[in-house]
Order: structure tokens, then C-alpha cells, then sequence
């Protein structure tokens, strides 16, 4: 079972985590990317290609089912305006084992950051709105997962 979503609607993570639930395994692991209120953010703003970054995603997913022989997946990514405190994105894998689970679950998220089609903007209390720029610690972070 794998689920992939670009979505502008909120994200509910019980609603993304219960097909999961129900898949038999003996481990459920996520991960909740909230929007925050770093240097004065009050919005983050993100685009994306359409078809290149779903493609993106099925490929990490694909990857990491193989990998971990994992019962299921859950991708879902916000785009467009997102207020501080709003969820940005929900990665969550099931398992028939935890340490399958949570490195499945770490992998996702490591190349997602680096290996999806996204743009993030920033807007801040002083009306200003800056890109943002990929950071070298998210590259090294995915570059573990590489055999």
C-alpha cells in the first residue's frame, strides 16, 4: 500500500496514519513537518512541478518499500500558502518490525528534502518574503542512504 499526495488542503496525520493501521505489521513510525516561526516566518509559500515532483516521490516511496519490505507508505505534502503552526508534510511507513519503520520513515524524509521537485518562500512579519535556499545539512543527511 503506498499513498502519495500534493495537496493545498490541511493535512489530518490520523487520517494519513489509519490505513497503515490496518495493514498487519507490528510498527507504525511517522514524521509531522510543521511550519515555524524561525526569524520572524509567518507563512511558508511552496510551489512545485506538477508530475516531476509526484514521479519524485513514487521513487523515493518505491525505494523505500523495496528496501525495508515495508507493508506501506504515506507521502503527503502541503503546497501553497501555509501559516505557522500548520502541517507542511506527513511521511509515515508500516512495518512487520520498529527498526524497518523508523529507518524507512528517516529515509523518506532525508530524500524528500533533497530529491523532490519543491520551492519554499518565506514570508515574514515585516511584509518581506525570501526563497529559500537547500541547505548542505539536508544534502548529507541524504547521501547516508546512498549505497
Amino acid at each position: 500500500m503506498k499513498k502519495i499526495a500534493i495537496t493545498a488542503e490541511s493535512i489530518s496525520t490520523a487520517m494519513a496514519l489509519t490505513p497503515l493501521e490496518n495493514l498487519g505489521g507490528g510498527a507504525l513510525a511517522s514524521f509531522t513537518g510543521i511550519a515555524r516561526a524561525d526569524s520572524g516566518v509567518v507563512a511558508l509559500e511552496l510551489e512545485h512541478y506538477p508530475g516531476m515532483t509526484e514521479q519524485n516521490l513514487h521513487a523515493v516511496a518505491d525505494e523505500a518499500m523495496t528496501r525495508w519490505s515495508l507493508l506501506g507508505c504515506v507521502l503527503i505534502h502541503r503546497v501553497g500558502k501555509i501559516a505557522v503552526g500548520e502541517q507542511v508534510v506527513v511521511v509515515a511507513t508500516a512495518a512487520h518490525h520498529r527498526a524497518e519503520a523508523l529507518d524507512a520513515c528517516a529515509f523518506l524524509i532525508d530524500r524528500l528534502k533533497t530529491d523532490a521537485a519543491f520551492w519554499k518562500k518565506e514570508h515574514r512579519t515585516d511584509g518581506s518574503a525570501l526563497w529559500v535556499e537547500a541547505k548542505s545539512t539536508d544534502d548529507a543527511r541524504a547521501e547516508k542512504w546512498i549505497d
